[in-house]
């Protein structure tokens, strides 16, 4: 069992430590509590530019230092946005936490004085470059805005992608940026993770020191959380500069944690996780009405997604791919699945959660979630246990219950020529 001690300074940051010598690294891991669901219509795409603009450097370190100085000693670093965090993490030789915890405290604490409008062109610039490569400008690429688009609101926080809009993200003034930065990036909405060789009561001094004297910020603003239903499917036709027809649809699920969300993951794995699964096995190989399937669930706070997604073959209508994948959705109502594509799912999450734990920055990674998330980083030593739990009448319940056509959108991306 993981050695985890929590505590939280007096300007409400959130302290994990993992102390861990089997190497001499140290992972420096922030989750802020922020992301595209602290957005409002109209300003989108705030927290994924703050991903950027967090590197632009603050009031003691300069524009990109952030990457000179970790890996001019061998470490490496990132940053990642999704709908409910952004996290910062440094992968460090153990004798450099203190320049881990500097980097991230500066920035945490000095970003604002270093704030211009220089960087924000600049970054906006970067980030409008990213959409236009990731999104707007490859195939399929704007499937999952779609999919967000038909599923939510307009005003619901999941209606938009982390990237955000164009028109958005042009409209940023420095005043927004400062007014966005002032609310969310502050200790009293972050934990820092520490994992790895250090002792814990000097970690524990660095922490203050450089942690410490940052104020905590004013109350937060209030988001409505709760999803509105559907009142029936939605569905859009895409005619779009592709050459196969690709499906995709987004089912509703509870949120992440949920007993139903966790069998909705087995179910997923059973559905798409091998060679051996339902989909892949009657579309692709045996059926060969599609040359590739895809289900999964996304870690989302404040309400589930299982997306699933199937590519047709040559010549093979979309409609045909369609009703293949109901039918085996409904051999799964009707049949329940097999004791043993329960056991390959559950081993699966069972390999997948090690490889998370065996390493020091996925480690960090999984324990923030579980402070930020659910307030518990203990819960990294329970976490499989509703897996291992989950039985065939647990998925045959939520498949009967979720994957049903008055709980889903579909998007369906066709040549246009078609």
């Amino acid at each position: 069992m993981l050695s985890i001690e929590t505590y939280t300074l007096d300007n409400g940051l959130r302290v994990v430590l993992n102390e861990d010598h089997s190497a001499p690294l140290v992972a420096v891991n922030l989750w802020y509590h922020v992301g595209s669901k602290n957005e409002r219509p109209g300003r989108t795409g705030f927290a994924h530019l703050f991903e950027h603009m967090l590197f632009s450097g603050s009031e003691h370190v300069g524009n990109n230092e952030h990457f000179r100085y970790v890996q001019s000693i061998g470490g490496v670093l990132n940053g990642t946005t999704f709908f409910d965090r952004t996290n910062y993490f440094e992968t460090l030789p153990s004798n450099y936490l203190a320049l881990g915890l500097w980097l991230e405290s500066d920035r945490m604490g000095f970003f604002l004085p270093a704030l211009t409008q220089e960087k924000l062109d600049i970054q906006r610039e970067v980030v409008k470059e990213e959409r236009r490569q990731r999104y707007d400008n490859v195939p399929y690429g704007t499937a999952f805005e779609r999919l967000l688009n038909l599923a939510y609101d307009p005003d619901y926080s999941y209606h938009w992608p982390t990237i955000g809009s164009m028109e958005d993200l042009g409209a940023a003034s420095l005043d927004d940026i400062r007014e966005f930065f002032s609310t969310w990036y502050r200790p009293d909405n972050a934990t820092l993770t520490l994992i790895g060789d250090f002792v814990p009561e000097e970690a524990k001094q660095l922490v203050e020191h450089y942690f410490g004297s940052i104020p905590a910020g004013k109350s937060f603003p209030k988001f409505a959380l709760t999803r509105k239903p559907l009142n029936g499917e939605r569905r859009e036709t895409f005619p779009s500069p592709v050459q196969l027809p690709r499906v995709y649809r987004l089912y509703h699920l509870p949120k992440m944690g949920h007993p139903d969300w966790i069998a909705s993951d087995l179910l997923s794995s059973v559905l798409s996780g091998d060679k051996a699964s339902r989909l892949e096995k009657a579309l692709v190989l045996e059926q060969q009405i599609a040359t590739d399937v895809a289900a999964y669930v996304l870690p989302t706070e404040a309400t589930g997604i299982l997306m699933l997604q199937a590519t047709a073959n040559d010549d093979v209508p979309i409609e045909d791919v369609e009703r293949a994948i109901d039918a085996e959705i409904a051999r799964v109502v009707s049949d329940g699945i097999t004791a043993d594509e329960l056991t390959r799912a559950k081993n699966r999450a069972e390999v997948e959660y090690a490889h998370q734990i065996e390493n020091y920055d996925s480690r960090a990674d999984l324990i923030g979630m579980m402070s930020t998330y659910f307030d518990d980083p203990s819960l990294v030593h329970t976490w499989l246990d509703p897996y291992r739990a989950a039985t065939i009448a647990d998925l045959q319940r939520v498949t009967r219950e979720y994957l049903v056509p008055d709980n889903r959108v579909t998007s369906t991306f066709v040549p246009e020529s078609a």
